[in-house]
C-alpha cells in the first residue's frame, strides 16, 4: 500500500490531504485506532492444510469475495472527479460491498444506473423530518440497496483543527470541483435530535436490513439488539468526531462478547492491511470497512487505484490466512491473537 499513499500525497492539495488524513482536535483517537491494531500479535498454527483458502462471506444474502467493504465518505469528489462512481466500479469488480453516503455524488439513482453490479448500502444522516426519511428509504428500496445504514455518532460536527487552521471547508472544496452538495458540514437540527424513537420508527418502516454506524459501547450495542437492528457498525468515525475516544478494535471485542451473534458486526477505524482485517475478524467482526484508505486509493488513481487497493488487500488476506494456519475466515477466533506491546509509535497520518 506504500505506493498508493505516496502517490496520493503528491496528487492532493495540502489542505485536502489534511482533510483526508486528519481528525478531531489532538487526533488522539486516530492514534488509538492504530495503537489497538498494533497491540495484538498473531499466534499462528502449523501443519494445517492451507492448500485451499476460503475468504467469501455472505452480505445479507449476497456472496462477497472478501469480508471487507468500502466505508461511506460524503466528499469522495475531493479525491477524484468520478467520486463515488469510481469506488462503485472498483467494488463491483472486486465483488465487495460499498456503503454510499447520502451526500456523495453522483446520486444513488445515477450510481445504480452507471454501476448496476455494485452491492450498495445507503448511508444516512438525518437531513429532514420523517417525511424526508420516508422518501429517502423509498429511494433505497427502489434502487435495490442491500441494506440501510444510519450514522448515529454525529449529533454535531467534530472540531478538526487541521481544517480550522487551513480555513478549509470540504463543502466549499466540493464546489470547486463542480459539485454543490454542502450537507457534509451542515449537521442539521434533525441530526442532533436523532434518538431511539427515530430508530424504532425506521425499523417499522422498512424490511431492508438496518445498520447503525457509530456504536461504541456494550450498552448501546444491547439496545441495538432490543430494537431489532440487523448489524452494529462499531466505529469512532475514524477519529474525526470526538477526540480521545476508545479504539474501535478494542470496543469490538467487548461488543462481540455481549451480543453473542444476535446481530452482525461491522467495524472501521485505521485498517490498512490484510493482517489488520484478520485481527478484527478474529475478535468478532463480520466485515471490515476502509474509509481513509479508500480515499487514499481514489486520490492515487481513481477507480484503478481503489481496484488496486482491493487486489492488494485480497492478496494480503489470503497470504496471512495461510501463514496463520487457518484456511477459512470463519474459523478465525481470539485464540489466534494475544495482546502485545506495539513495535512502533502509531503514525497520525496512518502511514510512514
Amino acid at each position: 500500500m506504500t505506493g498508493l499513499f505516496r502517490l496520493a500525497r503528491r496528487r492532493l492539495e495540502p489542505d485536502v490531504a489534511d482533510y483526508l488524513f486528519g481528525g478531531a482536535e489532538s487526533e488522539a483517537t486516530i492514534a488509538r485506532n492504530r495503537l489497538a491494531l498494533d497491540s495484538r500479535e498473531f499466534l499462528p498454527r502449523v501443519l494445517r492444510d492451507v492448500s485451499r483458502l476460503f475468504t467469501k462471506r455472505s452480505f445479507f444474502g449476497r456472496d462477497m469475495a472478501l469480508p471487507v467493504h468500502l466505508a461511506p465518505i460524503g466528499s469522495l469528489s475531493l479525491f477524484d472527479k468520478d467520486a463515488a462512481l469510481a469506488s462503485a466500479i472498483a467494488a463491483a469488480e472486486a465483488n465487495v460491498p460499498m456503503f454510499v453516503s447520502i451526500m456523495a455524488q453522483p446520486s444513488l439513482e445515477n450510481l445504480v444506473r452507471q454501476s448496476p453490479a455494485t452491492t450498495l448500502v445507503l448511508q444516512l444522516y438525518m437531513r429532514g423530518d420523517r417525511n424526508w426519511l420516508d422518501d429517502t428509504v423509498l429511494r433505497a428500496e427502489k434502487a435495490g440497496c442491500a441494506a440501510l445504514c444510519m450514522t448515529v455518532d454525529s449529533a454535531v460536527y467534530g472540531r478538526r483543527e487541521r481544517d480550522l487552521i487551513n480555513g478549509f471547508s470540504s463543502a466549499a472544496a466540493v464546489d470547486r470541483v463542480n459539485f454543490t452538495d454542502r450537507h457534509d458540514v451542515q449537521i442539521t437540527r434533525e441530526q442532533a435530535a436523532l434518538s431511539w424513537d427515530t430508530i424504532a420508527w425506521l425499523r417499522r418502516r422498512t424490511d431492508l436490513p438496518l445498520i447503525l454506524k457509530g456504536v461504541m459501547t456494550v450498552e448501546d450495542a444491547l439496545l441495538c439488539v432490543e430494537h431489532g437492528i440487523d448489524a452494529i457498525y462499531v466505529s469512532n468515525h475514524g477519529g474525526r468526531q470526538l477526540d480521545h475516544t476508545a479504539a474501535a478494535l478494542d470496543q469490538l471485542e467487548g461488543i462481540a462478547a455481549a451480543v453473542r451473534g444476535a446481530c452482525r458486526l461491522f467495524v472501521d477505524g485505521g485498517f490498512l492491511r490484510g493482517t489488520d482485517v484478520l485481527k478484527a475478524l478474529a475478535l468478532g467482526a463480520d466485515f471490515v470497512g476502509f474509509g481513509k484508505l479508500q480515499g487514499v486509493a481514489l486520490a492515487a488513481g481513481g477507480a484503478d487505484g481503489v481496484s488496486r487497493m482491493l487486489t492488494i488487500m485480497g492478496n494480503e488476506i489470503r497470504t496471512s490466512l495461510a501463514l496463520l494456519g487457518c484456511p477459512d475466515i470463519d474459523d478465525l477466533g481470539p485464540s489466534y491473537l494475544r495482546r502485545a506491546a506495539p513495535v512502533s509509535v502509531p503514525h497520525l497520518s496512518h502511514h510512514p
